[in-house]
């Protein structure tokens, strides 16, 4: 058995590369061989975003907080709110995070295949992510 307790894990600010605006990233686990799942728990601040990006294995998100927005390429924009769970399938291209005017927490799980959970895509433009 293994605890992790709260607060033994640093927090790590969302990287420019992958994400738009303020997001910070708290994470959860990493699965040791011969297991390929991970989770984190991840906070956006009004109107920050992933980029688009797909996993190998599919995503799944547990929104624990606030109000955000989630789309697949070619899909409308959802609001997204505290207890919803969204799955992305694999090979899925999305994106998610805050409302324009709302924060957003969720808990993100996804599995590596071949030591990889994700590729990281362009950026969602502003025109994007508003809907226009």
């Amino acid at each position: 058995m293994e605890i992790k307790r709260n607060g033994s894990q640093p927090s790590v600010k969302g990287p420019a590369d992958w994400f738009t605006g303020t997001v910070r990233v708290d994470p959860l686990f990493s699965a040791e061989e011969p297991a390929h799942t991970g989770a984190a728990t991840v906070t956006f601040e009004p109107g920050a975003r992933t980029a688009w990006h797909t996993h190998p294995l599919g995503q799944t998100l547990v929104v624990t907080s606030g109000c955000g927005r989630v789309q697949s390429w070619g899909g409308p924009i959802e609001a997204i709110r505290p207890g919803d769970v969204i799955r992305f399938a694999p090979g899925e291209k999305h994106w998610h995070g805050a409302g324009v005017d709302t924060a957003v927490t969720h808990i993100a799980i996804q599995e590596s295949l071949d030591g990889k959970a994700v590729e990281w895509l362009e950026h969602v433009s502003d025109e994007q992510y508003s809907g226009k």
